[in-house]
């Protein structure tokens, strides 16, 4: 059996808007203690655990791009919330003061993954995580999940042996058993150097965990109710606290919304129809415009690309780093492209080179979806994505895995070749999966905002619908557009919802559609 194949729920592109943002630091600038004046809330923690509830924060002023106050510091989160005495680790956070004086409390924002930085987020783009109303009006909070960034680490391999990993293309050809255990022994390899290397975390990186650190960190800021922002895989981690601490909701938004209830092999189809789907509406306007790389109708478009990824299968681009850009890269170049709208441009220059035999504008959007710049690895998100996603889903029947095969080769036409193994990452996993796929309702929880954009490819609308539906209280905001996630997108109608149930508790009186705008 096998857990079949997905992608990253949430594009690391959505915490980061630059480079330069990517390669800045939470640098402490003063060791003095001026910091949010919290004080921490250790009622309703568990039994055996308060002491990490009304823990002091050892605040310091840090340094962030743009206008703001920004503190940083590190908190002290049990290893395993089974056994208060089972070892400790460290989540780092980030507090953005509300620019407005005045704070309504915390907002905690999560960008999504597994394993994209809220640090980063908050320090280097608070404004788009958030919008400029909200950062007037709370302190907004990031943090890295166990696993993640700054917090106690996932770590794997150096930046050498990743790129072996990620862009290595086995020797045997695609479809044969040697192509197969060639790919299960650099699955085996990475899977063991993170268990070396990662100081006996593995088995502790999971959603329920990182749900009970937020709780943690709620009680040691300060506040009563949890207010949170979940964009994506973010969406799973708020719904997942929710289920397990609905009294403790107060104002959340989860945007991009994941199903809880479905397997693994069919997350990873739906995926694949999600981005066959804007992979055609990428195609339709490119051939609608001037320059583009294709000829029309999206048909024709559709077959001269297969055409190209068949080609660089057969005879990989070699870019100016070395490395070969096989159908499996440009698969992923075209996936990261995918997230935004914003990037078609991008992605027409990028695949007109390819097709002139030149790879390396390609491998700028695959390092992009990697946070692969200068042959350095900026984060360690695709380690983090890989153990929570290996603890997280449990493995799939055949019948599960070869129904999803079934989906992505009829509705994934362009993608189907290169989308799906018979080799998971999850099988050489050092730990089993504790993690169980299970409708969320959170009985008992004040109203949730679920945020589903029509043609979201990364986690589609439909996802985003049962999330709602399954949760006791919880109001779709439908955003019809391309793209991943909904909120500070430029739709007013969606913005102005979620800031006024943020900043006033205006609950819709029922699920809102917003139409593109």
């Amino acid at each position: 059996m096998t857990r079949g194949f997905w992608r990253r729920a949430a594009s690391v592109l959505l915490a980061t808007g630059t480079v330069a943002a990517l390669l800045a630091a939470c640098t402490p600038t003063a060791p003095a203690r001026p910091g949010p004046d919290r004080t921490p809330i250790t009622q309703g923690a568990p039994a055996g655990f308060e002491e990490y509830y009304g823990q002091k924060v050892d605040w310091e002023k840090c340094r962030g791009i743009g206008e703001g106050d920004y503190h940083c510091a590190s908190v002290t989160a049990p290893r395993d919330w089974t056994d208060a005495d089972g070892g400790d680790i460290q989540l780092s956070i980030i507090v953005r003061l509300a620019s407005g004086g005045t704070s309504k409390g915390s907002l905690f924002v999560n960008p999504g993954g597994p394993g994209a930085s809220g640090v980063d987020l908050v320090q280097q783009a608070a404004e788009f995580a958030v919008g400029s109303d909200l950062l007037d009006s709370y302190d907004v909070v990031g943090f890295d999940p166990r696993g993640v960034g700054r917090s106690t680490p996932v770590r794997c391999f150096d930046a050498t042996a990743m790129d072996h990993y990620l862009f290595d293309i086995p020797a045997a050809p695609r479809g044969t058993p040697e192509r197969s255990a060639e790919q299960r022994a650099s699955a085996g390899s990475f899977a063991r150097a993170c268990d070396v290397n990662s100081d006996g975390l593995l088995p502790y990186v999971t959603t329920q965990n990182a749900a009970r650190d937020l709780d943690l960190l709620r009680g040691v800021l300060g506040d009563e109710k949890l207010a949170y922002l979940g964009y994506s895989y973010g969406s799973f981690l708020g719904a997942t606290y929710a289920e397990l601490f609905p009294r403790n909701v107060g104002r959340v938004v989860l945007d991009g919304g994941l199903d809880p209830s479905i397997p693994g092999a069919v997350v990873g189809a739906r995926q694949a129809v999600g981005f066959q789907s804007a992979l055609d509406a990428f195609l339709k306007s490119c051939i609608e415009g001037s320059d583009c790389p294709f000829d029309g109708p999206v048909a024709n478009a559709q077959q001269q690309l297969s055409d190209a990824l068949a080609a660089v299968d057969a005879a990989p681009l070699t870019s100016t780093d070395g490395r070969k850009l096989g159908s499996d890269a440009l698969v992923m170049g075209i996936v990261s492209a995918l997230y935004s709208e914003g990037n078609w441009s991008t992605l027409s220059s990028a695949l007109a080179a390819v097709l002139q035999g030149e790879p390396d504008e390609m491998f700028e959007l695959v390092d992009r979806y990697y946070n692969r710049y200068d042959g350095r690895y900026l984060d360690n998100s695709t380690e983090a994505f890989s153990a929570y996603n290996c603890m997280d889903y449990p493995p799939d029947s055949d019948d599960v895995v070869a129904a999803a095969n079934a989906e992505v080769a009829k509705d994934a036409p362009t993608f189907a070749p290169y989308w799906t193994s018979d080799v998971d990452l999850c099988d050489a996993w050092p730990y089993p999966p504790t993690g169980t796929r299970n409708e969320i309702h959170a009985d008992g929880a004040a109203p949730i905002l679920v945020i589903g954009t029509t043609n979201d490819p990364a986690t589609p609308y439909e996802w985003s619908a049962a999330l709602a539906k399954q949760l006791s209280s919880g109001i779709l905001l439908t955003r019809v557009g391309e793209g991943h996630t909904g909120f500070n997108k430029g739709n007013a109608c969606i913005d102005d919802t979620v800031v006024a149930y943020f900043d006033e508790g205006t609950v819709p009186d029922g699920d809102v559609r917003c139409e593109a705008g």
